[in-house]
């Protein structure tokens, strides 16, 4: 193989590129007429190693994370890598099943700057040595061309959305949902502003917001709910909408806070269905005429944040369906466990509660009439405790409220307050009271509320007792 011939047939056309893919187009075909070889050039773009050419494959990666593979720890490390035998590298990526070699070179730019790789792989049996100076050789002139035409390709407003998506699909929370979706939003559309106002809600401020961005939510915290709402609904009854950024055509009263902020420029796009969704708000200070395209994506965007927020919102309530009671709604022991674990000895208080004569019930008019006199209770019980208090069902006619005191006296009286609550609704309980110790355990604390409840059946119902400190 005369090499030096490789070298001028691959680098004869490379200085009449015009664009990057081209260069890089042009030296994988010509490369290959000389080597049977799977030849490719990858970029980075961004976060990614990015396949802008390729040849001698059915098919190849369209993307590579930036430290995978020999190609992503060639680029990492700037150093060539000759594999004789890909069987023993643990980082060798399959392309084809037949690849037995593999030699990867870093593309350059003339700073000595990683800009990418330029990979070859073999099925037969190649002298790799030769090879090496001949790729790096190459490898060179394409990264000092693609440096003259203005560095790798920018990563195109499809492939930031799709980088954004990801990131969506991931976040934990509905704030980290709005908080990705209004990034992706600025950098997909290049306005300088976006938020996303959902459920009466803005989403979260950006660590440092745009002096646009701060106005604008002054202006709309200063608004009112009224005007959010008609935003939400003007966008969800007519669809997306854009400025045409023309002079002497004032907006429409919806938009008032807005333009009072500054805007000049605004995408707004309908987010998730009528009853529950939002609107995402795109804009800019400056006069711009936002493209029918951009529009589409800030659409498509909108979409995908809904998913996310919608399955967060489902993983939510099927968590809480698993730790709640199905039948009156409440907290079950799961919870429950969790709560009093973190009891505070002194403050926090245990009420033991339990259904006088509630046996009799099922047994004279069945278990149904039972369930409606525990949903009833429990009902009445929640609006007797005040706000905070948390009440639990433990067991089939059981439950517990746990409330944070300053005295024990407290603790009483709220209970003597649901005491009331279950009189008023025709039924009688008996509650047991107790307060955790110092370095006495949650289990302990509620065996002595019991214990109270139980002494109160004893001395005939309907009462509350406190358990001795």
């Amino acid at each position: 193989m005369d090499h030096q011939r490789v070298i001028r047939d691959v680098t004869a056309r490379l200085p009449m590129a015009s664009s990057t893919p081209e260069a890089c187009r042009w030296t994988v075909t010509a490369l290959s007429r000389h080597t049977p070889a799977t030849i490719s050039v990858l970029l980075a773009v961004h976060d990614r190693l990015r396949c802008v050419a390729a040849t001698g494959a059915w098919q190849v990666f369209a993307t590579v994370p930036a430290r995978t593979g020999i190609v992503g720890r060639v680029y990492a490390t700037g150093a060539p890598a000759v594999v004789p035998d890909v069987t023993v590298d643990p980082d060798y990526l399959p392309v084809r099943p037949d690849v037995t070699a593999e030699l990867c070179v870093p593309v350059l730019d003339p700073t000595g700057r990683a800009i990418g790789v330029l990979d070859l792989q073999w099925s037969e049996p190649t002298d790799l040595e030769p090879w090496r100076e001949t790729a790096q050789r190459l490898a060179d002139g394409l990264g000092a061309r693609i440096a003259a035409l203005g560095g790798p390709p920018a990563e195109s407003r499809s492939e930031k959305l799709l980088r954004h998506a990801a990131a969506l699909s991931s976040a934990p929370t509905e704030g980290e949902v709005m908080g990705v979706a209004a990034r992706a939003a600025r950098e997909v559309s290049t306005l300088s502003t976006a938020l996303l106002l959902l459920g009466g809600q803005l989403g979260p401020s950006p660590a440092t917001p745009s002096d646009l961005e701060t106005r604008i939510r002054a202006e709309l915290a200063g608004a009112g709910p009224a005007a959010l709402d008609r935003m939400v609904d003007r966008a969800h009854r007519y669809g997306a909408g854009y400025t045409l950024g023309e002079a002497g055509h004032p907006p429409t009263e919806d938009y008032r806070p807005l333009t009072r902020a500054g805007v000049r420029t605004l995408v707004a796009v309908p987010v998730g269905p009528t009853d529950a969704g939002g609107v995402l708000l795109v804009a800019d200070e400056r006069a711009l005429r936002p493209d029918p395209t951009t529009v589409s994506l800030m659409e498509l965007l909108a979409g995908q944040a809904w998913t996310s927020v919608d399955r967060l919102r489902t993983l939510a309530r099927l968590r809480e369906q698993a730790s709640s009671d199905p039948l009156t709604g409440l907290r079950h022991t799961g919870p429950f466990g969790q709560r009093i674990a973190a009891a505070t000895p002194g403050r926090t208080a245990l009420l033991a509660i339990d259904v006088d004569g509630f046996k009799t019930v099922n047994d004279t008019y069945g278990h149904q009439a039972g369930d409606r006199v525990l949903v009833g209770l429990a009902r009445a019980l929640e609006e007797a405790l005040r706000h905070g208090d948390e009440l639990y069902r433990i067991g089939g006619d059981e439950f517990v409220a746990v409330i944070e005191v300053s005295r024990p006296e407290e603790a009483v009286r709220i209970a003597e307050r649901l005491t009331e609550a279950a009189r008023r609704i025709g039924r009688t309980i008996s509650v047991g009271v107790a307060l955790p110790r110092p370095g006495e355990t949650p289990d302990r604390t509620l065996k002595r509320a019991d214990q109270a409840l139980y002494a109160v059946k004893r001395q005939g119902r309907d009462g509350v007792l406190l358990s001795a400190a």
